[in-house]
């Protein structure tokens, strides 16, 4: 089964959701054999404007939920990026960060996606920043000039609109979301948080005649 999760890097849910895909894809159930494709849905692209400092603490009490939730280790306050003088809360270089590596490391996409997360929500980092995502990239083991070089070419910005749009086109808005491949159609499998076990249900009464999404 071909499962398509469309997700944002600097979205909190979806940070908690990786145990969730993480524990899908070690035991896929009924959906084995299983591939993941990932497509940005874009969060938060292009924002200019700081962070005030009471929609900091706003978010970051969205941060103790998913934690509560999933167990997924966070930076405590003021340690974290959000709590930064002039924190620029946009989400498209990280995004466009993780569609550099699909389209030149396909295989390493899954776990550069989740190292972002881990250095934003984690490690207090401030995944906005060029030089951090490329970091990233090299801990990885991958390319330095071969990822920057791509990174910043009007291609990769352009591709990463593309995944923009193409949420947009499936009326997704919030993320995470899991669209499933199936019965000829798209098959909208989740929308926000959920376990494991639920999910794999889900995906074992998809129905065998007209898509549901």
């Amino acid at each position: 089964m071909n499962l398509i999760y469309v997700a944002d890097p600097m979205c909190s849910w979806c940070y908690g959701f990786g145990k969730t895909v993480d524990a899908l894809l070690a035991d896929p159930g009924t959906a084995a054999p299983l591939q993941l494709a990932l497509v940005m849905g874009g969060l938060r692209p292009y924002t200019t404007e700081p962070l005030a400092p009471g929609r900091a603490e706003e978010i970051f009490g969205h941060w103790k939920h998913v934690h509560e939730a999933s167990g997924q280790p966070f930076a405590g306050a003021p340690d974290t990026a959000l709590h930064r003088p002039g924190f620029i809360y946009d989400t498209e270089r990280a995004s466009r960060a993780t569609v550099t590596v699909r389209s030149l490391w396909p295989q390493h996409v899954w776990r550069y996606f989740k190292a972002v997360q881990q250095a934003f929500y984690a490690e207090g980092r401030d995944v906005t920043q060029r030089d951090v995502l490329v970091d990233l990239a090299e801990r990885l083991g991958l390319p330095r000039g071969n990822f920057e070089d791509a990174f910043d070419s009007e291609g990769l910005r352009e591709a990463t609109r593309a995944d923009f749009a193409q949420s947009q086109h499936w009326g997704i808005r919030g993320f995470p979301a899991l669209v499933a491949q199936a019965a000829g159609g798209l098959h909208l499998v989740a929308h926000g948080y959920l376990e494991a076990q639920p999910l794999r249900e889900r995906l074992a009464a998809l129905p065998a005649g007209t898509p549901a999404a």
